[in-house]
């Protein structure tokens, strides 16, 4: 158990004035132990202020950078800690400690545990009002479960709160949840139903001025073009992202690679090979590919020739 966990439940002084720093807006999904220590500056804080929500609400989040370093004991030890402090008319702080518990037993492959404090997150969120923390609760739903059906039905709960909510950060969520339905309905070999919902996402990462993101949206519809037998479609679109990323200079993508070479090969175009090969030098250092889709990697080795 880490250090800090012993002084939690210090008593606190009278609450303190001094407005308290919005430690959400330090986040850095990328770095979660960087960010850990980021949240942990505002302990003492936290504690002398007599807020309990807001402490409480910090603990959360501390126990969500342990959990995205795999320290489940030490984000469930956090998160003990959280529950008794977290006020009985607070609902938000109740939503987030559920929605991290939640979270950590995900991680840690306890599903069923998993989806109990994600619907209880989602009912509190519902209930009060809360569109941000039920369109998360109800996405953590879609990933917890394991047929494509409940999955479905989670998300498309998600996305109805999103597109009908006033709350610009309930709506931040539209991205993603698009982007899940569409690989879920692909998944379930509904191509048209995903190239439907793919083409809402793209739509609106343009609008959101989201570059990289958007590169993303249109490899989903080229994509999904390839299931549609839209082969030529979808070359084009892939060459367009391709003309895309040379022209910004950003970092060459294995995937675009992959999926030019996939349609070539369709076409009998002797190019396939050089773009498996491309794809396959890039690929293969993704360390979560190399674990999880070996068989992936190597057909594109044996694609390209090597």
């Amino acid at each position: 158990m880490l250090p800090i966990i012993t002084t939690i439940l210090m008593t606190v002084s009278p609450a303190d004035t001094t407005a308290l720093p919005e430690f959400d807006k330090l986040w850095n999904f990328g770095n979660p132990a960087a960010t850990e220590q980021e949240f942990r500056k505002f302990l003492p804080q936290a504690q002398s202020s007599g807020n309990s929500a807001y402490h409480a609400e910090l603990l959360t989040q501390i126990a969500r950078t342990l959990g995205l370093q795999r320290k489940y004991d030490d984000a469930h030890a956090v998160l003990d800690s959280t529950e008794k402090i977290i006020p009985a008319d607070n609902s938000k702080a109740k939503i987030r400690y559920n929605l991290e518990r939640g979270r950590v037993f995900n991680s840690s492959g306890n599903k069923e545990k998993a989806k109990e404090f994600f619907r209880q997150a989602w009912q509190n969120a519902t209930d009060s009002h809360e569109d941000y923390y039920a369109v998360d609760a109800a996405h953590m739903m879609g990933i917890a479960e394991a047929s494509a059906e409940e999955q479905l039905a989670w998300n498309l709960k998600a996305l109805k709160v999103a597109e009908g909510s006033a709350e610009p950060r309930a709506r931040k969520w539209l991205g993603a949840l698009y982007n899940n339905i569409g690989w879920t309905y692909h998944d379930n070999g509904e191509f048209q139903k995903a190239l439907e919902i793919f083409q809402k996402a793209l739509d609106w990462r343009i609008a959101e001025k989201h570059v990289a993101e958007t590169r993303i949206a249109k490899w989903t519809i080229g994509r999904t073009y390839r299931s549609l037998g839209r082969i030529d479609d979808a070359l084009n679109l892939h060459n367009e992202i391709l003309k895309e990323i040379e022209a910004t200079n950003a970092a060459p993508n294995g995937y675009v690679f992959e999926e030019i070479g996939e349609c070539q090969l369709l076409q009998k175009n002797d190019a396939a090979k050089d773009n498996f090969l491309k794809a396959y030098e890039l690929l293969s250092k993704d360390a979560y590919l190399q674990k999880n889709e070996a068989p992936r990697l190597e057909r594109l080795k044996k694609l390209a020739g090597l």
